[in-house]
């Protein structure tokens, strides 16, 4: 427990409570003691409420996470100044949720409240506060007049009217009249907050309802062993699908299985006074995807029962929808992220689709991973959990049943051993589709046989020429922003490359023919902005720029193809959810020929015209000092190759353009086969032989400071505490550093890394003995110096 609190003047008090604040406080898992007043007798858990913090009695918010009839010290206690004036609450499985996550990945308790609780719910925005009346049941003994009876014949029991609306209905000008009806006690009055927003899921529906679709012997399969496991409890369960094997009609199946059950009557509840629907959360990783996966389950389910949830919404909308989920109007919850932590008042069905996207994990306070969430929260209410991907991440693979065990990576076998999960499987495209023709192009030879600087091989231009002329369409992956990538002087003698001068990296180059200079140099990291030098700085000659990005492919593609309509799509000009849904609309509507972008044109999206794919550099992410490079770079390919040939209009199936300096190696030429289960072999038995995630765990530790010895000594002295508590507990993690990461510096902060990693048996447990012993001593603390991440996604 944390330290309590002294007050001079003594409250009436019906108990005490253990609040959560929402700050950077890393108390323990109860938060602080405070009192409850007689008046919130009936706090319950989960509410947000007002409380005094420190000597200056400064008002915080907080979460009630526990009620006691003691307060178990002889402190006095300060005493909760109110509920939220907005009268937010959580469900109490959140909270109890809170706990583990504030407890797994290392985070304060009450940071993790505030990434539950939008803040535009916190915030009350777009909300009003409006009047709202019903009839009370009694004997009129009063004299009415005529306008006041029409009133009171308008009214009912059993609903809730707002004032104005009742004086309408009854013919009144005013609301003089039903005021006087309130006050002869004939009428009954509340104030009920509404959130009014613009957003409209009916417009997000598909015009023409879907042909009904006939599923195939694997789909039928895989629907038939989920729909066995509803009533089952908890269990996860891997859907492997390769690309365009119809995931998406195996979860709306499933779910309209879940969904029959309000129909069928069984199970009811009531909440408070209307019957409790099963809900279910469908995450998808990014939020291009989230208006294509709402036409789907909206064209399938009632517009009024489906909310969304995601970082395009306005905060208003954001708000509403939050509020539509808690009360119950809404029970199929879809978005991002964030959108696990939908407060359903019940849960039956959690779906994370493309369950392998690092973008589920946050980077920031709390680093949860969304995926691992959603399986404890599908643990706590003990229901099924589906994950789906093409390319699953290793993880997820592993903990399905296949396990390494090889003399050496280049003689791998894979042996099936107790799984965590069940492995469901749908290895063939629907409707007897094929799996696009993939051609791996190498770009050593192709620049020995061609003069001049071409980004796209002369095959891939053939192809681009080919599918736009038999009126196809095609995709471009690129995954990288910007124009070039490297600003240097041309003389190899003087040797000048332009770098952030905040960052250990080098600026990229974005054209902008407002600017004088013709554009301007930005780090992809702080986000610091320079105009593009006209000379090199050392030696007076002007500047080369080199390199790639999607800007100088766009250029290219304009240049060598005029009449071709192609559209970027890309962080710099996608700046809103309504630019992603517009281009997409457009392409859809086939009024884009070409679609260059970067990885998020690679997942999810399914257009049946695409017959070409292209990626112009396929070794982008694959030597980065991180070992998830190859399974990054894997899955990436495998994705954005899945686009082609996804309907019946191409008779010989898709066709995709691998464009690499890299043909021989072994990842390369695993997408290339579309062979994940190969790919899979391979990376785990090379993890298995170096201790590696996921058949360790691993935490990693990274101190930032601006002062390099400082940050040094900070990170040499908890790796000390580490390694000392490591002995004292036996644990047997091992710790790699301290060590500068691999890019040292970012804004201006040094930094300075620990890995932690822990081998089987038990690996999760002992990492987590370990990780809280340390933290209970305060050593390890997450703030502004320290940042600590569990399972980590990223190493960079």
């Amino acid at each position: 427990m944390a330290d309590l609190f002294e007050s001079d003047s003594p409250v009436e008090t019906a108990g005490f409570a253990h609040v959560a604040l929402e700050r950077g406080i890393d108390t323990s898992a109860t938060g602080y003691t405070y009192a409850v007043p007689t008046v919130l007798a009936d706090l319950t858990i989960g509410e947000r409420v007002i409380v005094p913090l420190g000597r200056g009695d400064k008002r915080v918010a907080g979460y009630v996470v526990e009620r006691m009839d003691e307060a178990g010290t002889s402190h006095r206690v300060k005493p909760i100044l109110e509920r939220d004036p907005h009268r937010v609450s959580l469900p109490a499985d959140l909270v109890e949720l809170a706990k583990w996550i504030a407890g797994y990945y290392v985070c304060p308790l009450g940071m993790v409240f505030g990434s539950m609780l939008p803040a535009a719910v916190a915030r009350g925005t777009g909300s009003t506060v409006r009047t709202m009346v019903r009839l009370v049941e009694c004997e009129v003994e009063a004299k009415l007049t005529k306008l006041q009876r029409a009133i009171l014949d308008a009214a009912s029991p059993e609903q809730w009217v707002e004032i104005k609306a009742l004086a309408d209905a009854g013919g009144a000008k005013t609301t003089g009249p039903v005021k006087r009806l309130i006050d002869e006690g004939l009428l009954e009055v509340k104030r009920a907050e509404t959130v009014i927003s613009d957003l409209d899921l009916r417009a997000q529906r598909e015009v023409e309802k879907p042909a009904p679709i006939t599923l195939n012997g694997s789909q039928s399969k895989a629907i038939d062993h989920l729909v066995s496991h509803i009533d089952r409890g908890f269990g996860v369960h891997l859907l492997h699908g390769v690309t365009g094997s119809g995931k998406t009609e195996v979860y709306l199946r499933i779910l309209e299985c879940v969904m029959s059950e309000s129909e069928s009557g069984s199970d009811i509840t009531h909440h408070p006074s209307d019957i409790i629907h099963p809900g279910a959360i469908i995450l998808v990783p990014e939020i291009s995807l989230t208006p294509q996966t709402v036409a789907r389950f909206l064209a399938r389910f009632d517009p009024e029962r489906v909310a969304v949830l995601h970082s395009g919404l306005t905060a208003a909308q954001r708000h509403t929808q939050w509020r539509r989920i808690r009360d119950g109007r809404a029970n199929i919850v879809i978005g991002a992220r964030s959108a696990i932590f939908a407060p359903l008042p019940r849960l039956d069905l959690v779906i994370v689709d493309e369950e392998h996207e690092h973008s589920y994990k946050q980077d920031q306070l709390p680093r949860y991973h969304a995926r691992d969430v959603a399986i404890r929260r599908g643990q706590m209410a003990d229901i099924p959990v589906v994950l789906g991907s093409a390319t699953p991440s290793l993880e997820s693979y592993y903990n399905a049943g296949v396990v390494a065990s090889a003399t050496h990576a280049q003689n791998p076998k894979l042996e099936t051993r107790n799984s965590k999960y069940h492995l469901v499987k749908l290895p063939e495209r629907v409707a007897g589709q094929k799996m696009p023709v993939v051609e791996t192009i190498d770009m050593i030879e192709e620049r020995r046989q061609r003069r001049g600087i071409h980004l796209m091989s002369q095959r891939l231009e053939y192809e681009i020429e080919q599918t736009v002329l038999h009126k196809h369409q095609a995709i471009l992956l690129l995954n990288r922003r910007g124009y070039a990538n490297y600003i240097a002087c041309p003389d190899h003698r003087c040797g000048w490359m332009m770098t952030c001068d905040y960052c250990d990296v080098t600026a990229v180059y974005h054209k902008d023919k407002h600017l004088p200079t013709g554009g301007v140099v930005r780090c992809h990291h702080c986000g610091a902005e320079n105009l593009l030098p006209p000379q090199c700085p050392q030696c007076g000659k002007r500047v080369n720029t080199f390199g790639l990005g999607t800007q100088r492919v766009e250029e290219e593609i304009r240049a060598k193809f005029p009449g071709l309509r192609a559209v970027r799509m890309d962080s710099d000009v996608m700046r809103t959810g309504r630019d992603y849904a517009d281009t997409l609309d457009a392409f859809r509507a086939e009024q884009i020929d070409v679609l260059l972008g970067t990885q998020m044109i690679a997942k999810g999206l399914d257009f049946p015209n695409v017959r070409l794919v292209g990626v112009i550099s396929a070794d982008q992410s694959l030597h980065l000092p991180d070992f998830r490079a190859g399974e990054r770079t894997f899955q990436l390919i495998a994705q954005v190759a899945g686009r082609a040939g996804r309907s019946d209009r191409h008779a010989g199936g898709g066709k995709v353009i691998v464009q690499t300096f890299n043909p021989s190696d072994p990842v390369i030429g695993f997408a290339a086969r579309h062979d994940y289960e190969g790919f899979a072999e391979r990376e785990i038995a090379l993890r298995e032989e170096v201790g590696l995630p996921p058949i360790a765990r691993m935490a990693r530790v990274v101190v930032r400071d601006k002062d390099h010895l400082a940050g040094y000594e900070r990170i040499k002295t908890l790796a000390d505490h580490l390694l000392a508590w490591n002995e004292k507990l036996e644990t047997a993690v091992r710790l790699r550093g301290p060590a500068p990461c691999p890019i040292a510096r970012i804004a201006g902060q040094h930094r300075f890394q620990l890995e932690l990693l822990a081998s089987p048996p038990e690996p999760a447990a002992r990492l987590q003995k370990l990780l809280t012993a340390v933290r209970n001593t305060g050593m390890l603390v997450s703030d502004a110096h320290t940042a600590i991440d569990v399972d980590p996604v990223a190493l960079l």
